[in-house]
């Protein structure tokens, strides 16, 4: 038997490889080793990071998952200022952290697959904390917040994959700080925040304008966690005259009010939430007592109850969570 050798097969005129087509077999010696598992969770992605946070003081760990498991986070190295109340958003390869307290306009980024310290992307417009955020596999949105002058109604936007300052896209339907993101591939969404409301806005992410209403969520709060597939957004938790530990959800092509989807696992606000295509997972956050180090999960297109999924390095609230399999990315 002849043995086949890529390497020294040519076109005629030597410039390149074969062009294999239609029906072709091998045969050799050596194994091959089929695809396995959920078809889902297939092509590398499916990390989650989990950045900054309070934990008695300003923390710049980030930790990181793999959301199709479960199992206590990593470290995954540090932001390049300690700071809590960040946004975050990311591409699929990239996951930018911007902003926070101690007030900063300062926009980190990491590449997702490795791990390491974050390196300096740009600057937010102003130095701001509590933007929510969410993004395409292109931009990153960075929406309201709490600056020196109060509450803000400013969207600014950023090309994932090109260092930079953020630029203007528009307003919020009101000035707003704790609000939280979540996204499809094509529409931003921005719900709640602190003057304490309940409606959500959405935007086109790859146009600029400002926000139009949306809907209704289920409750009236701020300081409440996202995450998305490409169909549905999942908004968690925050505070409105007391804790809450409500999950409610969105079909995001549409617009209407939240339908209640379940409960976490017990009540508390300033937390941050990332996802895959098929999991939503919420992490971190502070229950009126303890700065929490909880990860729990549920399953985006079904309903029901949070489930245990781990912990974090560090118990802490306040942080910014991002990944790189949301719904912002397709699926």
């Amino acid at each position: 038997m002849s043995e086949f050798r890529i390497d020294q097969i040519t076109n005629q005129s030597g410039s390149r490889g074969p062009d294999i087509a239609g029906i072709t077999t091998f045969t050799g010696t050596s194994g091959m080793v089929m695809p396995s598992g959920p078809t889902e969770y297939r092509g590398g992605r499916d990390r989650g990071l989990i950045g900054g946070g309070y934990s008695g003081s300003y923390e710049n760990t980030i930790d990181y998952i793999t959301i199709s498991t479960t199992g206590n986070a990593v470290d995954f190295g540090d932001r390049t200022v300690t700071a809590d109340k960040a946004g975050a958003c990311s591409s699929s390869t990239r996951g930018l952290f911007a902003g926070g307290q101690p007030v900063t306009n300062i926009i980190d980024y990491v590449t997702i697959s490795s791990t390491g310290n974050a390196f300096d992307f740009g600057d937010l417009s102003a130095q701001k904390e509590r933007s929510a955020a969410c993004s395409s596999a292109i931009r990153g949105l960075f929406a309201g917040g709490f600056n020196p002058n109060g509450n803000i109604d400013v969207i600014e936007y950023a090309t994932i994959s090109t260092l930079g300052n953020v630029a203007d896209f528009g307003d919020l339907t009101e000035k707003v700080t704790g609000a939280a993101g979540c996204s499809s591939s094509t529409r931003g969404l921005f719900g709640g925040g602190l003057i304490t409301r309940n409606v959500i806005d959405f935007v086109t992410i790859s146009t600029l304008g400002n926000a139009t209403d949306f809907g209704d969520l289920t409750e009236n709060c701020y300081l409440l966690a996202s995450c998305s597939n490409s169909i549905r957004g999942l908004f968690g938790g925050g505070s409105g005259s007391v804790r809450i530990n409500t999950i409610s959800y969105v079909t995001i092509a549409s617009t209407g009010n939240a339908i209640d989807f379940g409960d976490l696992t017990d009540e508390r606000n300033e937390f941050s939430s990332c996802s895959s295509s098929v999991r939503g997972v919420f992490s971190s956050g502070y229950n009126g007592t303890t700065r929490e180090d909880t990860i729990e999960y549920v399953q985006i297109m079904s309903t029901g109850n949070a489930i245990d999924f781990g912990n974090l390095t560090v118990g802490r609230s306040s942080a910014a969570s991002c990944s790189d399999a949301h719904g912002g990315l397709g699926d």
